[in-house]
């Protein structure tokens, strides 16, 4: 990502979507957001990503989390091609759209200023197409998270969901999520909390793994509630 850190600001970019015109960060307003890039319309891995994104939206809804897709075509292909992502979905009404704006790229400007190019996937004119990003961006319209897949692997959007969960309660919460968490898992206690703190900031116990160098750096503790929309 050239130039975009974790923790940079996400730029505020204008674009036009399939649902108007749209300045990011008044798009976003106090919600966190996906941004999500396809490498063209009328693909496969494509279709079958954006249809999976659109059954979870009402889930990544509960968590206050605004989705937007970018694709390097024209606004009527992503009008047409639209109506094909929700006959993969099983929708037959044409006249239905996805709950999510797609934004128009055809020139790549947005792909190049925010580095998502796959150098070594090319479309029939030789140019090349974007890899699959995500970008998950907070409510201080920092970025918090970014994949880069190639075009050629879909995404796992059932992992990106999990993801905010984790991003969302690590906000709100002084505790880190260990490998597979799943929302409800527990969570672990950063090693540098002292254990008297530990105790007091959380009330339903901590414990810890016995190890061979008899440090208790493993330790653990129910998750606690936070604020979860």
């Amino acid at each position: 990502m050239p130039g975009l850190l974790l923790g940079d600001v996400f730029p505020n970019f204008e674009a036009e979507t399939t649902f108007g015109k749209v300045k990011f960060h008044d798009f976003l307003g106090d919600s966190w957001g996906i941004l999500f890039s396809h490498p063209r319309d009328y693909t496969p891995v494509c279709t079958t990503e954006l249809g999976r994104a659109s059954r979870l939206s009402d889930e990544f809804c509960k968590r206050k989390v605004k989705m937007i897709a970018l694709s390097i075509d024209t606004m009527e292909d992503h009008h047409g091609w639209t109506k094909d992502i929700l006959a993969y979905n099983g929708v037959k009404d044409g006249s239905c759209s996805l709950p999510f704006p797609i934004i128009a790229d055809s020139k790549r400007e947005l792909a190049v200023a925010l580095g998502m190019l796959d150098p070594d996937e090319r479309d029939k004119d030789g140019m090349p197409l974007t890899a699959r990003c995500v970008f998950i961006i907070g409510p201080d319209k920092r970025l918090k998270l970014s994949l880069l897949y190639p075009a050629t692997t879909g995404r796992n959007f059932d992992e990106i969901l999990r993801v905010v969960d984790s991003l969302q309660l690590t906000a709100h919460r002084r505790v880190s999520t260990p490998v597979d968490w799943q929302a409800g898992d527990s969570v672990m206690v950063p090693p540098n909390m002292p254990e008297e703190e530990a105790a007091t900031l959380f009330p339903a116990g901590v414990y810890h793994k016995d190890l061979p160098s008899g440090r208790k750096y493993l330790r653990y503790t129910p998750q606690p509630s936070y604020p979860h929309h």
